[in-house]
Protein backbone atom coordinates (compact mmCIF):
# COMPACT_ATOMS: atom_id res chain seq x y z
CA UNK A 1 0.00 0.00 0.00
CA UNK A 2 1.12 3.48 -1.10
CA UNK A 3 0.39 6.59 1.26
CA UNK A 4 0.04 10.10 -0.35
CA UNK A 5 1.11 12.85 2.29
CA UNK A 6 -1.01 15.75 1.46
CA UNK A 7 0.36 19.08 1.95
CA UNK A 8 -0.46 21.63 4.05
CA UNK A 9 -2.27 25.35 2.97
CA UNK A 10 1.56 26.69 4.25
CA UNK A 11 3.61 24.38 2.85
CA UNK A 12 1.12 24.91 -0.27
CA UNK A 13 1.58 28.47 -0.65
CA UNK A 14 5.64 28.03 0.62
CA UNK A 15 6.08 26.24 -2.63
CA UNK A 16 3.95 28.64 -4.58
CA UNK A 17 6.22 31.38 -3.47
CA UNK A 18 9.15 29.52 -4.01
CA UNK A 19 8.22 28.44 -7.89
CA UNK A 20 7.46 32.66 -7.67
CA UNK A 21 10.66 33.57 -7.19
CA UNK A 22 12.54 31.32 -9.02
CA UNK A 23 10.24 32.45 -11.77
CA UNK A 24 11.47 36.04 -11.10
CA UNK A 25 14.85 34.98 -10.88
CA UNK A 26 14.92 33.67 -14.62
CA UNK A 27 13.06 36.43 -16.04
CA UNK A 28 15.43 38.58 -14.58
CA UNK A 29 18.79 36.57 -15.96
CA UNK A 30 17.20 35.99 -19.83
CA UNK A 31 15.74 39.04 -20.38
CA UNK A 32 18.38 41.08 -20.87
CA UNK A 33 19.28 38.90 -23.29
CA UNK A 34 16.44 38.44 -25.06
CA UNK A 35 16.39 42.12 -25.11
CA UNK A 36 19.74 42.51 -27.14
CA UNK A 37 18.61 39.16 -29.41
CA UNK A 38 15.26 41.48 -30.69
CA UNK A 39 16.38 44.57 -30.93
CA UNK A 40 19.33 43.26 -32.97
CA UNK A 41 16.78 42.04 -35.20
CA UNK A 42 14.61 45.07 -35.47
CA UNK A 43 15.64 48.25 -38.00
CA UNK A 44 17.62 50.36 -36.35
CA UNK A 45 16.55 53.66 -37.02
CA UNK A 46 12.81 52.11 -35.85
CA UNK A 47 14.84 50.94 -32.74
CA UNK A 48 16.07 54.35 -31.47
CA UNK A 49 12.43 55.07 -30.95
CA UNK A 50 12.15 52.59 -28.10
CA UNK A 51 9.23 50.53 -27.04
CA UNK A 52 10.71 47.38 -28.18
CA UNK A 53 10.27 45.09 -25.57
CA UNK A 54 8.89 41.34 -26.46
CA UNK A 55 9.23 41.22 -30.24
CA UNK A 56 10.76 43.19 -33.13
CA UNK A 57 8.79 46.24 -34.51
CA UNK A 58 10.53 45.93 -37.67
CA UNK A 59 12.27 42.86 -38.61
CA UNK A 60 15.12 43.53 -40.06
CA UNK A 61 18.79 41.37 -41.00
CA UNK A 62 20.54 44.69 -42.04
CA UNK A 63 22.27 45.24 -38.75
CA UNK A 64 24.21 41.56 -39.50
CA UNK A 65 24.98 42.29 -43.21
CA UNK A 66 26.44 45.42 -41.77
CA UNK A 67 28.29 43.75 -39.49
CA UNK A 68 29.90 41.10 -41.92
CA UNK A 69 30.40 43.43 -44.13
CA UNK A 70 33.38 44.58 -42.60
CA UNK A 71 36.05 42.38 -43.30
CA UNK A 72 37.53 42.98 -39.88
CA UNK A 73 34.94 41.50 -37.87
CA UNK A 74 35.25 38.56 -40.28
CA UNK A 75 39.24 38.96 -39.40
CA UNK A 76 38.56 38.78 -35.98
CA UNK A 77 36.11 35.97 -35.65
CA UNK A 78 38.79 33.99 -37.17
CA UNK A 79 41.62 34.91 -34.94
CA UNK A 80 39.29 34.46 -32.26
CA UNK A 81 38.57 30.71 -32.93
CA UNK A 82 41.92 29.54 -33.78
CA UNK A 83 42.94 31.41 -30.40
CA UNK A 84 40.09 29.45 -28.75
CA UNK A 85 40.90 25.83 -30.18
CA UNK A 86 44.76 25.75 -30.38
CA UNK A 87 44.79 27.61 -26.88
CA UNK A 88 42.34 24.72 -24.89
CA UNK A 89 44.16 22.10 -26.65
CA UNK A 90 47.76 23.26 -25.54
CA UNK A 91 46.41 24.67 -22.19
CA UNK A 92 44.67 21.62 -21.37
CA UNK A 93 47.64 18.95 -22.24
CA UNK A 94 50.40 21.05 -20.87
CA UNK A 95 48.40 21.59 -17.63
CA UNK A 96 47.44 17.97 -17.34
CA UNK A 97 51.02 16.74 -18.02
CA UNK A 98 52.39 18.76 -15.04
CA UNK A 99 49.11 17.87 -12.78
CA UNK A 100 50.14 13.91 -13.32
CA UNK A 101 53.42 14.68 -12.59
CA UNK A 102 52.83 16.79 -9.61
CA UNK A 103 50.28 13.67 -8.58
CA UNK A 104 52.90 10.83 -8.04
CA UNK A 105 54.06 10.43 -4.64
CA UNK A 106 57.18 9.71 -5.59
CA UNK A 107 58.17 12.84 -7.03
CA UNK A 108 61.18 14.31 -5.82
CA UNK A 109 60.30 17.82 -4.64
CA UNK A 110 56.75 17.58 -5.31
CA UNK A 111 55.38 19.59 -2.31
CA UNK A 112 57.68 21.92 -2.79
CA UNK A 113 56.57 23.01 -6.16
CA UNK A 114 53.16 22.77 -5.16
CA UNK A 115 53.97 25.49 -2.82
CA UNK A 116 55.31 27.27 -5.26
CA UNK A 117 52.41 27.35 -7.39
CA UNK A 118 49.76 27.83 -4.33
CA UNK A 119 51.76 31.28 -3.95
CA UNK A 120 51.33 32.51 -7.45
CA UNK A 121 47.90 31.83 -6.53
CA UNK A 122 47.36 35.23 -4.69
CA UNK A 123 50.73 37.08 -5.84
CA UNK A 124 51.55 37.76 -9.35
CA UNK A 125 53.51 40.38 -11.36
CA UNK A 126 51.41 42.98 -11.99
CA UNK A 127 50.42 44.38 -15.27
CA UNK A 128 53.50 46.41 -16.03
CA UNK A 129 55.58 43.54 -15.27
CA UNK A 130 53.84 41.06 -17.26
CA UNK A 131 53.98 43.67 -20.24
CA UNK A 132 57.65 44.19 -19.91
CA UNK A 133 57.82 40.35 -19.92
CA UNK A 134 56.12 39.78 -22.85
CA UNK A 135 58.16 42.93 -25.03
CA UNK A 136 61.36 41.10 -23.95
CA UNK A 137 59.61 37.31 -25.31
CA UNK A 138 59.17 39.54 -28.40
CA UNK A 139 55.12 38.67 -27.98
CA UNK A 140 54.05 41.87 -29.02
CA UNK A 141 51.85 41.90 -31.75
CA UNK A 142 52.40 38.15 -32.23
CA UNK A 143 49.59 35.48 -31.64
CA UNK A 144 51.30 33.73 -29.32
CA UNK A 145 50.99 36.36 -26.88
CA UNK A 146 47.51 34.69 -26.38
CA UNK A 147 48.83 30.87 -25.92
CA UNK A 148 51.94 31.08 -23.98
CA UNK A 149 51.93 33.56 -21.29
CA UNK A 150 48.24 31.65 -20.28
CA UNK A 151 49.69 28.03 -21.78
CA UNK A 152 49.72 26.51 -17.77
CA UNK A 153 47.48 27.55 -15.01
CA UNK A 154 48.00 26.41 -11.44
CA UNK A 155 44.18 26.90 -10.28
CA UNK A 156 43.57 24.63 -13.26
CA UNK A 157 46.39 21.90 -12.32
CA UNK A 158 44.76 21.65 -8.51
CA UNK A 159 41.31 20.28 -10.59
CA UNK A 160 43.43 17.54 -12.59
CA UNK A 161 45.47 16.61 -9.97
CA UNK A 162 42.63 15.63 -7.55
CA UNK A 163 41.11 13.61 -10.13
CA UNK A 164 44.25 11.99 -11.43
CA UNK A 165 44.68 10.53 -7.48
CA UNK A 166 41.19 9.25 -7.91
CA UNK A 167 42.26 7.10 -10.52
CA UNK A 168 42.60 3.62 -8.90
CA UNK A 169 46.28 2.78 -9.12
CA UNK A 170 46.00 -0.52 -10.43
CA UNK A 171 45.40 1.05 -14.08
CA UNK A 172 48.57 2.43 -13.68
CA UNK A 173 50.17 -0.69 -12.39
CA UNK A 174 48.65 -3.21 -15.30
CA UNK A 175 50.13 -0.93 -17.62
CA UNK A 176 53.82 -0.39 -15.95
CA UNK A 177 53.39 -4.42 -16.29
CA UNK A 178 53.30 -4.38 -19.95
CA UNK A 179 55.93 -2.23 -20.47
CA UNK A 180 54.23 1.13 -21.15
CA UNK A 181 56.50 4.59 -19.52
CA UNK A 182 55.07 7.51 -17.98
CA UNK A 183 54.32 9.26 -21.31
CA UNK A 184 52.10 6.05 -22.60
CA UNK A 185 50.59 5.72 -19.23
CA UNK A 186 49.67 9.56 -19.39
CA UNK A 187 48.22 9.55 -22.79
CA UNK A 188 46.69 6.21 -22.82
CA UNK A 189 45.64 4.89 -19.62
CA UNK A 190 45.05 8.15 -17.74
CA UNK A 191 43.81 10.52 -20.35
CA UNK A 192 41.15 9.00 -22.06
CA UNK A 193 39.38 8.02 -18.71
CA UNK A 194 39.64 11.94 -17.36
CA UNK A 195 37.03 13.21 -20.22
CA UNK A 196 34.78 15.21 -16.94
CA UNK A 197 37.85 16.86 -15.55
CA UNK A 198 39.18 17.23 -19.64
CA UNK A 199 35.96 18.69 -20.41
CA UNK A 200 35.19 20.91 -17.16
CA UNK A 201 38.77 22.87 -18.12
CA UNK A 202 38.60 23.00 -21.63
CA UNK A 203 35.21 24.95 -20.63
CA UNK A 204 36.65 27.11 -18.23
CA UNK A 205 39.30 27.69 -20.66
CA UNK A 206 37.58 28.01 -23.69
CA UNK A 207 34.75 30.70 -22.25
CA UNK A 208 38.14 32.56 -20.93
CA UNK A 209 40.06 33.01 -24.51
CA UNK A 210 36.50 33.46 -26.31
CA UNK A 211 35.83 36.61 -23.96
CA UNK A 212 39.15 37.90 -23.87
CA UNK A 213 39.47 41.05 -24.95
CA UNK A 214 42.17 42.32 -22.91
CA UNK A 215 45.32 40.92 -24.52
CA UNK A 216 44.27 42.28 -27.85
CA UNK A 217 44.03 46.03 -26.64
CA UNK A 218 47.54 45.89 -24.52
CA UNK A 219 49.93 43.66 -26.85
CA UNK A 220 48.20 44.09 -30.20
CA UNK A 221 48.46 47.02 -32.33
CA UNK A 222 47.88 45.09 -35.79
CA UNK A 223 44.36 44.98 -36.60
CA UNK A 224 44.54 41.47 -38.56
CA UNK A 225 45.51 39.52 -35.12
CA UNK A 226 43.14 41.30 -32.88
CA UNK A 227 40.11 39.04 -31.55
CA UNK A 228 36.52 39.79 -32.13
CA UNK A 229 35.99 40.59 -28.21
CA UNK A 230 38.84 43.65 -28.84
CA UNK A 231 37.07 44.25 -32.15
CA UNK A 232 33.16 44.71 -30.09
CA UNK A 233 35.27 46.70 -27.46
CA UNK A 234 36.17 49.09 -29.97
CA UNK A 235 32.93 49.48 -31.75
CA UNK A 236 31.35 50.05 -28.46
CA UNK A 237 34.19 52.70 -27.26
CA UNK A 238 33.88 54.17 -30.68
CA UNK A 239 30.45 54.61 -31.46
CA UNK A 240 29.87 58.49 -29.71
CA UNK A 241 26.71 59.12 -32.25
CA UNK A 242 23.84 57.72 -33.41
CA UNK A 243 25.19 57.54 -36.89
CA UNK A 244 26.71 54.17 -38.23
CA UNK A 245 30.87 53.84 -37.58
CA UNK A 246 31.75 51.25 -39.79
CA UNK A 247 33.17 51.72 -42.75
CA UNK A 248 30.77 49.45 -45.54
CA UNK A 249 32.98 49.97 -48.83
CA UNK A 250 31.20 48.78 -51.90
CA UNK A 251 28.07 47.10 -49.42
CA UNK A 252 24.82 47.63 -50.33
CA UNK A 253 23.16 48.42 -46.78
CA UNK A 254 21.20 50.41 -46.52
CA UNK A 255 21.30 53.72 -43.64
CA UNK A 256 18.24 51.48 -41.73
CA UNK A 257 21.44 50.88 -39.25
CA UNK A 258 22.79 52.73 -35.93
CA UNK A 259 25.62 52.42 -34.07
CA UNK A 260 23.75 51.29 -31.34
CA UNK A 261 22.28 48.18 -33.62
CA UNK A 262 25.54 47.26 -35.09
CA UNK A 263 26.63 47.21 -31.09
CA UNK A 264 23.71 44.62 -30.50
CA UNK A 265 24.32 42.54 -33.81
CA UNK A 266 27.71 42.34 -33.06
CA UNK A 267 27.10 41.56 -29.46
CA UNK A 268 24.98 38.63 -30.59
CA UNK A 269 27.44 37.18 -32.89
CA UNK A 270 29.92 36.75 -30.71
CA UNK A 271 28.02 35.20 -28.10
CA UNK A 272 25.96 32.91 -30.23
CA UNK A 273 28.87 30.36 -30.73
CA UNK A 274 30.25 30.10 -26.61
CA UNK A 275 26.41 29.44 -26.26
CA UNK A 276 25.89 26.57 -28.60
CA UNK A 277 28.84 24.55 -27.46
CA UNK A 278 28.27 24.87 -23.72
CA UNK A 279 24.90 22.61 -23.82
CA UNK A 280 27.65 19.54 -25.41
CA UNK A 281 29.59 19.78 -22.57
CA UNK A 282 27.34 20.46 -19.46
CA UNK A 283 26.67 16.86 -18.65
CA UNK A 284 30.77 16.84 -18.37
CA UNK A 285 31.06 20.04 -16.92
CA UNK A 286 28.44 18.93 -13.58
CA UNK A 287 30.82 15.89 -13.09
CA UNK A 288 33.89 17.33 -13.39
CA UNK A 289 32.61 20.35 -10.52
CA UNK A 290 31.82 17.38 -8.59
CA UNK A 291 35.71 16.11 -8.06
CA UNK A 292 36.83 15.75 -4.57
CA UNK A 293 33.82 16.64 -3.11
CA UNK A 294 33.16 12.89 -1.80
CA UNK A 295 35.65 10.94 -0.59
CA UNK A 296 34.89 6.79 -0.07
Amino acid sequence: MFSLKRKTMGEAIFDIANNLVMLCICFITLYPIWYVLINAFNDGNDAMMGGIYWWPRMFSLENFEAVFASSGIMTAMGVTVAKTVIGVVLHVFFTAMVAYALSRKGLIGGKFYILLGTITLFFNGGLIPTFLLNRDLHLLDNFLVYIIPVLFSFFDLIIFMTFFREIPEGLEEAAWIDGANDWSILLRVVLPVSMPVIATIALFHGVYQWNDYFAGIIYINNPDLQPIQTYLFRVVAQSSSNQMMVALQGSSVTKTVTSQSIKLATMVVTTLPIVFVYPFLQRYFVKGMMIGSIKG
